[in-house]
């Protein structure tokens, strides 16, 4: 626990059987109370390594969901579970564990509700190997949706999200894609609610085993941020009613 509060990692697993141990093994659990792993009906072994490593809760998907219908069975299980904090972690170990203490102490001191590991503070994308055209595309998006959404994040597009319970509990994500749009409708919503996102810097690494989407998908899910920016903005502008904002 840190400071009386319960703290649950969350792992939306996706063909992770060669990179989970490696993740896994750098979570400081002198402060992590419970990790969840969800596997999305994997073709690899995934769900018999994290059972070999010990975590508590595995659970399996009968059939690929996609990755935002990962993360609500994620965020439901630990919300079951009492968690204070949640911290969404990918197990392809893109992202390193190593930041978590550093996220949770900003939640857990009530600082902010929410915070964003981002790839774009300081030179860790590039240098971590994103590829350029990704990118580009990550400052255009950011400026746009800054701009729609009247708010000043450095990235809206990192996989590493830290989360009071409180917000978690406040959010009706059950109504969010299940597609990899997921985030940033959470982000819609977080921001509607009044909460505000607190940044740290975080490296990152790309290679071969980690996780990534072909360019088609980064096209379609360029175009979905956008149009969630542009809901967001006509919702708060009292122009139109989004479902998922309320």
């Amino acid at each position: 626990m840190f400071n009386g509060k319960k703290v649950v990692v969350v792992m939306p697993a996706y063909r992770a059987a060669l990179t989970l141990e490696r993740t896994y093994r750098e979570i400081p659990f002198d402060i992590v109370d419970d990790v969840i792993l969800v596997d999305d009906a994997s073709p690899d072994n995934t769900v018999e390594v994290a059972r070999q490593l010990g975590i508590r809760h595995v659970i399996r998907h009968d059939r690929n969901k996609g990755y935002g219908g990962n993360q609500k069975t994620c965020y439901a299980k630990a919300l079951e579970l009492g968690a204070d904090i949640v911290i969404m972690l990918h197990p392809d170990y893109q992202y390193t564990p190593l930041l978590l203490t550093a996220m949770i102490s900003i939640i857990g001191n009530d600082l902010y509700p929410v915070v964003f590991a981002s790839r774009i503070l300081g030179k860790g994308a590039l240098k971590g190997g994103m590829p350029l055209y990704k990118y580009v595309a990550n400052r255009f998006l950011t400026f746009t949706q800054n701009l729609l959404m009247n708010q000043k994040l450095s990235e809206y597009h990192t996989g590493y999200r830290a989360f009071s319970g409180e917000v978690l509990r406040s959010l009706d994500f059950t109504h969010n894609s299940d597609d990899f749009i997921f985030d940033n409708e959470m982000i819609a919503q977080i921001f509607y609610k009044g909460y505000e996102i607190a940044e740290v810097t975080c490296p990152t690494k790309y290679f071969e085993e980690a996780s990534s989407i072909n360019f088609r998908r980064s096209s379609i899910y360029g175009l979905g941020v956008l149009k969630t920016s542009l809901f967001y903005m006509l919702t708060k502008l009292g122009l139109m009613r989004w479902k998922i904002l309320r």
